[in-house]
This record gives structure tokens, C-alpha cells and sequence, in this order.
């Protein structure tokens, strides 16, 4: 079934597990497990669990609660997927040369390595067994694996950064996640969407654009009919000044209902109470029977248990103000109705899963794949090198246990610093973390924001913080001297809250330690000829003059003609073009999609770049070049 190679397994194991370390990502201690996903077996006995600064797949024996068995595998495993009879084990490794490893899991071992593209995240495996999807992050496309042949036969374009994905019962279908919006940040709608493949035809047919704001896509789940898929994701509310945490005001968090058949947008929920946010969804799953759906809140390090049933019957009466006259809706959706809402209200209201769901707290830190089995919910638990055992029974008590996977260890600064970025329990009300803009790897989620540093009803596109304590001054106005002040600002004004000294401290530590990825840009690790045309182009063009030197930066303010109402004239900070490939959308307010726009429709003065001069081929070696920094 899948083709061999000449390298020995054993090789292939001792390189996964010891050599392959890739250059580009965070300075993790590796003795930290860090478990990302999981996936059970048909049977219910087993857990495989992907542990990404180990390099290696964890076997569970469901029943005793253990760990039995460990495969090492390429580091930075992330996504699993299993093969209907048991046999097979597929493992991606989400590093820039990304693979797909085949573990037989008759004989524990690695029996091939599938090339595929930059940063594999997530596999979603055909009915038939044999055809294995992958989303590869940083290639914006999902790549296409034919097991017969043991390659990636081909790949299909999605708009950014496919994260996760799940495929029709039927297999014809595959709905897939995109992390970030892709458009400016300037207009009225900016949002990432789901991409719908036409699998047979190999095609994008359709994107599926959710509610405005939405950003972070982590997960996504369908129900056992087939009839409706579900998405989690921040919905944020970036066009308000960030003056007011409280009742998501600034980010909420939610979950929308996709209807598979006709691939239409049914609408979208909020996982937060009206008091208390439930910080960055991460993974869904449902179970078996379609009685419940359970989603992992990474920030408040909880689950929630969600009534299917009730929410659907909730949702079809909110379509009409009619339905809540009729005798077949519910009591509880009568006096929802009753209320005054709609559909339209749904995405706004906090109250609407009142008596419908569970939070449960979990023991461990940092939840994120979530997997279910029988009555059970199984949640991978990152910062706690664990997995959580959650009773999803009716009169289940709220009390969880942990399976742990390996040996508690002290934490490092780093990896205590990496926690608290990400941990959202001491925010005000748990309505959002660092990760909740910043993303988990301290990158940014392509919206503008009004943090009322620099004045009111002016807002800054949000910035990635890889070298952030490298390049002062901080923030897009240069307003905070340096990140060592930002980091705490932002504790103090976007948080709400009050951190001990040692807590920025760890904070400041992992920034520090967040490595660039290599450009997608790049070809076998080289610029193109394209690119090496660019290269001289941004000389000509006197880029250098403010993008000079490793970080290509100057480190000072320039007003580049991009100011608009009161900030004309304004100058800006000059960023660094490291990974720009990953940082669209640009400018102060994100108003350019693409580098292109840059050099191009906002640069009519020159003022960043002689661009004028050039012809629209040079125009595309130019941006070439930026996009391999």
C-alpha cells in the first residue's frame, strides 16, 4: 500500500528523533512533551497522541490510563489521522521541509516519509483509505497524498493558511479551516473563511466567509449525519476602541455552524458567558451518537460540553420571530425568543447558550486537539505535558482527571513565558490572552486595532512580536521605547490586568527566543531568479536606506506619505522585513493585501521606495525578494 524507501527505518527513526531539529522555530526545552492533537483508535482502546517538542507519538491504553508505547517520528509533530482498520498511523511534522510520516503500527515503526509543503498542520484522510489530505500552512494550499503511490500528487489553493480540515462521509467534499483573514484590514469586512474542495475535480468551489472579525481558526468538526460542520475561532470586535474588556467588547470567543450540504453559513455562537470569556477555542470534536459537542478553550484551560440537540433546535427557532408562537418549539427556545432576538442577534449574544452547555475546568494547562470515546472526552493539555479525561455523561460530575504522559518537569523561563502568553486565566474576566492577537507563536492575526496608546479612533494594524526586543522603538508609532514597556502596557491596558515582575520577565524571555520560519518564497532553500533580480531592484530603489542591515531596519520614524485625517504628516516606525512573507496585511493600517500594493498604489510620492521607476515585471522581482526575507 505505500511506497517504500531506501532509506532503512531505523535510519529514518534515529534522524527523526535526533538530527532533524529545523532552524526557524521557538527554543523549546526538549524535554517538554508539548502534545498538540490526538486521535482514537475504531475500537476505543487506544489514544495516539502527537507531542511536538518531543518528536515523538505517544500510545495510550485508554482502559489503565497509561502511556504503553512511544514512536519516535520528525520533530514538531502536529497532525494524526488513522487508518479505518488500525493499521496505520499518519503523522505530519510541521517544520519548513514538512513531511508526512506512515507509522505500521502492527510492528511500531516508520515505513515511509511523504514530502509535502512548508509546515504541515493537519491531515484529513478519505473513506476510502487512499487518499490522505494535508493542509500546509505556509504554502496556502491543502496538498493532495496518494497513498498507492506513497507522494503528494498534487495541491489546492486556499486563501491563508489552512490550519484544519474534515472530510464528507461520502468523501466528496473537504471543508477546510484558514487561520487568518486575507484580505486589507481596512475594509468593512475583514474575516478568514472556510474553503470548500471538490475533492474528485481537485478544486476550490467555494469559501465560506464568516461574521466580520472572525480570526484564529483552530478547529473544525463534523457532526456524525454529515449535516452540519463546526468551526472555532475569536470573533473580535476591532472596531472599538480597546477601552472596555468586560462583556467582549474587545474579542469574544465562538464557534460557527456550517450547514455541509449546502455549504452555507448557518450562523455563529459565543462560547463566553456574559461575565466571563472562555479564551481562544482550539479544538471540536462530536460525539459518536451527535449528542454533544465538546470544545477545548486554550486561554481558560477548560472544555465546554455543548447539547447538540438544543442548540440546533434553539438555532432553527431564532431563523424567523414567527417560530416562537409554534406549538413544536421548545419552552426554553419560547422564552429565548420571546426575548426579542433573531438570527442576526446570535453572533452578538452572550446569554445564548445559557442552559445549553458545561464549562469544565480542566487540571492541565493549555488544552488544545480534543478527541472523544464513548462517553469520555479526551483533551490534549500543551503546557502540562498531559491528556484530560473529561465524563460528558448527563450527571457527570465537574471534577476531571489527567493521563499524564511523561514526568513533571520544572519549567524553563522560556517555556513559564510561552505559558503566560498564551494563558488568558489572569486577564480580566479571561476574555483574551496574548495569543489572542499575537497568535500562540507570537505572530499577529492580520486586524487593526485602536489601543488608545497613541490617541483615540486611529487604529494599528497588529504587528508580529518575532524580534520585537531587537528592534526598538515599539508599537507601529514607536510610542513604548522598547518591548521590555510594551509587553507590560499590554498587560496593564489590553489585559486589564496586573502581572508579578517575574511573569514579564518570563514573557520577554520567550519573545526573545521566537526564531524566524524560512520564506515559503524560497526554492530548495534559495532565492529564485526572480528574486536575485529583486535583490539589486531593492538597491536601486533605495529600500536599503531604511531596510538596512540583518534585521533590515533602521530603527527610526519615517513619515512615508501613508497618514491619513490626524496623523498626517505622521511618521511611523520602520518594521523589519524579516518574515514578511508572513505578515500581511501591510502598512500602519493594514490597508495593503500584498507587497505588490505597497510598492505600488500606496507609494504614489516615493516616499518608501523609488518605485515609480520601475516596470510591473521589476515591480514583481522586487516584492520576490521581500517575500524570501
Amino acid at each position: 500500500m505505500h511506497a517504500k524507501k531506501d532509506i532503512p527505518t531505523g535510519v529514518i527513526i534515529l534522524l527523526a528523533g535526533y538530527g532533524l531539529v529545523p532552524a526557524g522555530l521557538p527554543e523549546v526545552d526538549p524535554t517538554y512533551l508539548s502534545p498538540t492533537s490526538l486521535v482514537a483508535s475504531a475500537d476505543g482502546k487506544r489514544l495516539y497522541v502527537a507531542e511536538a517538542t518531543a518528536g515523538r507519538v505517544a500510545v495510550v491504553d485508554v482502559a489503565c490510563g497509561k502511556v504503553i508505547r512511544e514512536v519516535a517520528v520528525a520533530c514538531h509533530p502536529s497532525g494524526l489521522a488513522l487508518s479505518s482498520d488500525g493499521r496505520w498511523l499518519y503523522v505530519t511534522s510541521a517544520v519548513p521541509e514538512g513531511v508526512v510520516q506512515v507509522i505500521d503500527l502492527d510492528n511500531e515503526a516508520v515505513t515511509d516519509t511523504i514530502h509535502v509543503g512548508h509546515t504541515p498542520v493537519a491531515l484529513a484522510l478519505a473513506p476510502d483509505g487512499q487518499t490522505l489530505y494535508v493542509c500546509n500552512r505556509f504554502d496556502n494550499n491543502v496538498g493532495i497524498i496518494d497513498l498507492r503511490l506513497g507522494r503528494q500528487s498534487g495541491t489546492v489553493a486556499v486563501p491563508r493558511e489552512p490550519v484544519a480540515a474534515t472530510i464528507t462521509r461520502n468523501g466528496r467534499f473537504l471543508f477546510v479551516a484558514n487561520l487568518l483573514p486575507a484580505s486589507a484590514a481596512n475594509t468593512r469586512h475583514v474575516a478568514a473563511s472556510v474553503s470548500v474542495i471538490d475533492t474528485g475535480a481537485a478544486r476550490l468551489v467555494k469559501n465560506i466567509e464568516l461574521p466580520d472579525g472572525s480570526t484564529n481558526l483552530r478547529g473544525i468538526a463534523l457532526s456524525p449525519d454529515g449535516k452540519h460542520a463546526y468551526v472555532t475561532h475569536i470573533l473580535s470586535r476591532y472596531h472599538f476602541p480597546t477601552a472596555y474588556i468586560e462583556r467582549g467588547w474587545v474579542n469574544t470567543n465562538a464557534m460557527t455552524v456550517i450547514d455541509v450540504p449546502s455549504q452555507r453559513y448557518v450562523n455563529t455562537v459565543l462560547l463566553d458567558d456574559i461575565d466571563r470569556g472562555a479564551a481562544n477555542p482550539y479544538g471540536v470534536a462530536c460525539t459518536a451518537d451527535g449528542k454533544h459537542l465538546v470544545v477545548a478553550h486554550a486561554g481558560t484551560h477548560e472544555v465546554s460540553v455543548i447539547d447538540r440537540a438544543a442548540l440546533h433546535a434553539r438555532l432553527l427557532s431564532a431563523r424567523s420571530a414567527r417560530c416562537f408562537a409554534s406549538s413544536s418549539t421548545s419552552r426554553s427556545a419560547r422564552r429565548f425568543l420571546d426575548a426579542g432576538y433573531c438570527a442576526q442577534d446570535i453572533p452578538n449574544d452572550l446569554t445564548f447558550l445559557a442552559g445549553l452547555r458545561r464549562r469544565v475546568k480542566l487540571q492541565g494547562k493549555g488544552p488544545r486537539g480534543v478527541a472523544v470515546v464513548g462517553p469520555k472526552g479526551y483533551v490534549a493539555e500543551y503546557f502540562s505535558d498531559s491528556v484530560a479525561v473529561v465524563d460528558l455523561g448527563a450527571n457527570a460530575r465537574e471534577q476531571t482527571t489527567s493521563i499524564p504522559l511523561g514526568p513533571a518537569r520544572t519549567m524553563t523561563e522560556i517555556r513559564r513565558g510561552e505559558m503566560a502568553f498564551n494563558d488568558a486565566s489572569h486577564a480580566l474576566g479571561g476574555w483574551h490572552s496574548c495569543a489572542s492577537c499575537h497568535l500562540d507563536d507570537g505572530r499577529a492575526n492580520a486586524l487593526n486595532w485602536d489601543l488608545l496608546n497613541d490617541g483615540v479612533l486611529n487604529p494599528k494594524n497588529a504587528k508580529s512580536l518575532l524580534l520585537a526586543h531587537a528592534t526598538p522603538p515599539a508599537m507601529v508609532t514607536g510610542v513604548r521605547a522598547n518591548a521590555e514597556i510594551a509587553v507590560r502596557s499590554g498587560i496593564r491596558y489590553v489585559q486589564f490586568a496586573v502581572a508579578p515582575r517575574e511573569t514579564a520577565e518570563a514573557m520577554d524571555a520567550y519573545l526573545k527566543s521566537l526564531k524566524p520560519v524560512a520564506s515559503p518564497c524560497l526554492v530548495e532553500g534559495k532565492m529564485s531568479e526572480a528574486a536575485r533580480e529583486g535583490e539589486v531592484l531593492f538597491r536601486k530603489a533605495g529600500c536599503t536606506r531604511c531596510h538596512a542591515g540583518p534585521l533590515y531596519t533602521d530603527l527610526a520614524r519615517h513619515d512615508v506619505g501613508t497618514g491619513t485625517d490626524d496623523e498626517t504628516n505622521t511618521s511611523y516606525d520602520t518594521p523589519t522585513l524579516v518574515e514578511a512573507w508572513r505578515t500581511a496585511p501591510y502598512l500602519h493600517d493594514g490597508r495593503a493585501a500584498t507587497i505588490e500594493q505597497v510598492l505600488t498604489t500606496f507609494n504614489p510620492a516615493d516616499k518608501h521606495g523609488r518605485t515609480s521607476i520601475l516596470g510591473e515585471e521589476e515591480i514583481s522581482h522586487l516584492a520576490a525578494y521581500v517575500l524570501t526575507r
